[in-house]
């Protein structure tokens, strides 16, 4: 076998949670693109539907799910729809996540709960539910989308909440993965640094030095540039990679 071919998802059938937009878009094409078929859920139904077209331009199944993944029942119900569908879930990219701008005293109870239920605890629930039927079907790989905020404070602006979630999704992924290795399910995270992208405003002037100067690469990133991650722990190529936290933030935190 080609050392390439590792790196195919021809036959998988994968699940992008946010994937309608920014990484969540450029995870579900990429994955398309090494062969997967692909459902995203999100609750936007024209972007989803936008989505879904670019997904079979590249020649794959493509599916939308409309649904708030931090409802268990809602949860339930989608993998159902996806699983019947394709026919399974090989791959799980949990992607959906937010963050918040805000200093610790000012972040009021429900905003604190918005974070956590959405960064963490849909986390949970779409990886718990997916999880029974990658292991009827001896296995599976779970992508999950921590952030370098999980190791680092950032700076100028305070984001305890954000910062706080991606390390709980660090160490979940560290938890998961030794659990469910005997069933044959890998789980590794990538931790991205700054992306352009609707959620992180890269391009404002207060925060060029602290964000963009301070990295050894000196700029930011795009979606696509991390996209090829997502495909690589998703892949046979790292058949031997679990529990791993892979970070992607052209240089930031070395200093």
């Amino acid at each position: 076998m080609n050392v390439l071919d590792s790196f195919a998802l021809n036959g998988r059938r994968a699940l992008v949670t946010g994937g309608n937009r920014g990484l969540g878009r450029a995870f579900a094409l990429a994955l398309a693109e090494a062969g997967a078929d692909v459902a995203i859920v999100a609750r936007d139904a024209s972007l989803n539907a936008q989505v879904v077209e670019e997904l079979e331009a590249r020649g794959r199944r493509g599916l939308a799910v409309q649904a708030d993944i931090t409802v268990k029942d809602q949860v339930t119900a989608m993998v159902a729809e996806v699983t019947s569908a394709l026919g399974g879930i090989d791959i799980l990219v949990n992607n959906a996540g937010i963050a918040i701008h805000r200093p610790a005293l000012e972040v009021p109870d429900d905003e604190w709960q918005q974070v956590m239920d959405l960064n963490v605890t849909a986390l949970w629930n779409t990886s718990t539910a997916v999880a029974p039927g990658m292991i009827a079907a001896g296995g599976g790989a779970i992508v999950n989308v921590g952030s370098m905020s999980a190791q680092i404070v950032n700076r100028p602006q305070w984001q305890a909440s954000y910062n706080a979630s991606k390390a709980a999704v660090h160490h979940l992924t560290r938890s998961l993965a030794a659990e469910w290795a005997p069933h044959g399910i890998r789980v590794n995270a990538i931790a991205p640094g700054y992306v352009k992208t609707e959620m992180a405003p890269v391009d404002r002037p207060e925060f060029r030095q602290n964000w963009i100067l301070d990295a050894p690469l000196q700029r930011y990133a795009t979606p696509e540039e991390i996209a090829p991650s997502v495909v690589y722990l998703a892949s046979p190529a790292t058949s031997f990679m679990t529990g791993t936290i892979l970070l992607i933030d052209g240089g930031y935190s070395v200093y």
